[in-house]
Order: structure tokens, then C-alpha cells, then sequence
């Protein structure tokens, strides 16, 4: 399989791969590459509906030219975990930074977001956070910051050392899809608030009506979608009682 960074027909034949349709995992294969190195590539340069090969290569050519800042002394990058591929690990980090941006993420946050979620204990302090990162604590602070306020973790202070931590479990989405009804709803709110503004029976009511119904919709089925899934998804199997003692 050859490494080292994609070519310009390479970048081509993934243009030309997506304007066919094929799945990432059928380009890869076809340029024997990895499928996370095709992932990343699409993702970072517009998605599979806006990707362009010409420009995807000279953003390349940048990137490479750029100076990579020196790391402290004292900086120590996190260990390998017994049987992973340590490159292969933070590859995936960095398409997973790359995917969360395409949804709508800063980049700081998407890197603290992809950082906690690829960690076994899923919670980090905010000291974890800059060394891994390499970033100030106040960059992290502001970027969990603003994913708590989108639902996407959670804070929670341990007494012991006094030092806040912050989660990404299984809850966390379930708490974000939450948010995102209310954020739905209220648009609603504020479009049927225009109905009785601008009058029920002028085009731009009825406009505002049938905004206000398609998101009141959607956010309950936000909802509802997310309840269910947390009760099928993460319900906790059954503790077996305790066997009682043999009568004698």
C-alpha cells in the first residue's frame, strides 16, 4: 500500500470516484490507499458535493510549506495504547476533527470535542486537554465552553484535586439532541409570534404558519427519537439478585 501524501491524479481519480457515486471504501481501494486517507481528504476540502481535486492540491502544497510549530521540551504526546496503531489512531483523530468541523463545529472545539471522544476514559481535565492539543488553557476553556452550551459535554468537579473534568459519554448526545429540540422549537415560537405580527391570512403569515408547524414537527420527533434510542440503546443490562444462602 503506498504512503506518503496524495498526488494530483490521485486527487483526480477521487473526484472522479465521488462524481460516480462510489463509497469512500471502493476509492480507496481503487487507489490502494486507506479508507480514513480518502475520508480525510473529502472532508477537509468541501465534502463529497463540493470537493475539487486542483484546489484540494494546492491547499496541500500550503499546508506543507507552512512551519510547524516546535513543540515545548517539555511536552509529552499521549501514550500508545497496548495493541493500537499509534498513527493510524491519530489519523483517525484528525478526520474525526475534519468531520466535526463539516457539521458546523469551530475548529478549536472540534479538536477538543474529537479529543475527548477518542479517549478510553472519556473525560479530561483542562490541563489533559492543552498538553494533548498543544493549545493554551484558555483556548480550551472557551472551546468547552461553548460545547457545553451545545450539549455536546458535560463538567463536573472532583472534590479531591479540586480541578473540574469534563465528560463525553453516552449521555452527552442524548443531552445535545435535547438542546438542538429546544433550539427548533423556539424558532417555532418565534414564527407563529410573526403569524399574529404580520396576520394569519397574508402570504408571509401563512409562510411563518407552515414554519412554525414543519419545526413544532421535527422537534418533537427530535425528541422522541432521542428518548427511545436512549432507552433501547443504553439500558444497563439486569444485576443478577444475589443467591441466597443454602438451606440447610
Amino acid at each position: 500500500m503506498p504512503g506518503g501524501r496524495l498526488t494530483q491524479p490521485e486527487r483526480q481519480q477521487i473526484a472522479l470516484g465521488l462524481a460516480d457515486g462510489l463509497a469512500y471504501a471502493e476509492i480507496a481501494r481503487r487507489l490502494d490507499r486507506p479508507t480514513s486517507t480518502v475520508t480525510r481528504e473529502v472532508m477537509r476540502n468541501g465534502g463529497p458535493t463540493a470537493y475539487r481535486p486542483d484546489l484540494a492540491h494546492r491547499a496541500a502544497e500550503r499546508r506543507t510549506q507552512r512551519r510547524r510549530p516546535v513543540a515545548p521540551r517539555d511536552a509529552a504526546p499521549p501514550q500508545d495504547v497496548e495493541g493500537r496503531d499509534g498513527a493510524a489512531v491519530r489519523e483517525f483523530e484528525e478526520m474525526f476533527t475534519t468531520v466535526l468541523m463539516q457539521s458546523g463545529l469551530p475548529k478549536m472545539m472540534a479538536r477538543v470535542a474529537s479529543c475527548l471522544y477518542t479517549t478510553d476514559e472519556g473525560s479530561l481535565t483542562a490541563a489533559d486537554l492543552a498538553q494533548r492539543l498543544q493549545v493554551s488553557p484558555a483556548s480550551v476553556s472557551k472551546a468547552v465552553a461553548y460545547l457545553e452550551a451545545q450539549g455536546l459535554v458535560r463538567r463536573e468537579r472532583d472534590e479531591r484535586n479540586r480541578r473540574e473534568r469534563y465528560f463525553a459519554d453516552e449521555d452527552v448526545w442524548y443531552q445535545s439532541m435535547l438542546a438542538s429540540a429546544r433550539g427548533t422549537a423556539a424558532m417555532g415560537e418565534a414564527a407563529r409570534e410573526g403569524v399574529g405580527v404580520l396576520g394569519p391570512d397574508t402570504p408571509a403569515g401563512r409562510r411563518l404558519e407552515n414554519i412554525a408547524r414543519f419545526v413544532d414537527f421535527v422537534s418533537e420527533s427530535i425528541v422522541r427519537a432521542a428518548e427511545q434510542a436512549r432507552d433501547i440503546l443504553y439500558t444497563k443490562p439486569a444485576t443478577d439478585p444475589a443467591p441466597r444462602d443454602a438451606e440447610d
